[in-house]
């Protein structure tokens, strides 16, 4: 099996979100997590309110029985929204944080290239 064969494996299983979506649902009480290095939020801006945690350490920090986990890490039903910059790596890291035992995790459809075409808000590039 092959990367795109278990990409699509993985889709199957999430509730992926659309834009508004995890916009809404943000409001509801999820939790929108930035997976994308420092160099692109810098160069393309953010989304206000989103957690930071790059892809390295997101089960870590994500994980309530683990001794790096953030404050928001309170327990397993929190309902993690996790995003990249187009919404493929978000997909296999939502699995992943499903597999530690999170099973509400899913991603953003289109990452935030998406978020960001939709007009929802983003703060501006740092440079």
């Amino acid at each position: 099996m092959g990367i795109d064969d278990r990409l699509a494996d993985v889709r199957r299983s999430l509730e992926r979100l659309h834009p508004h979506e995890a916009h809404a649902a943000v409001a509801e009480g999820a939790v929108l997590v930035d997976t994308r290095p420092e160099f692109q939020r810098r160069a393309a801006g953010t989304i206000p309110g989103a957690l930071i945690v790059e892809r390295n350490h997101l089960e870590w920090r994500l994980d309530p029985a683990s001794s790096g986990a953030l404050p928001e890490a309170t327990d397993t039903t929190t309902r993690w929204i996790v995003l990249c910059d187009e919404g493929y790596a978000s997909s296999l890291a939502a699995a992943s944080l499903r597999w530690i035992g999170l099973p509400r995790a899913t991603d953003l459809i289109g990452g935030f290239q998406a978020w960001r075409r939709a007009g929802l808000p983003v703060t501006p590039a740092v440079g």
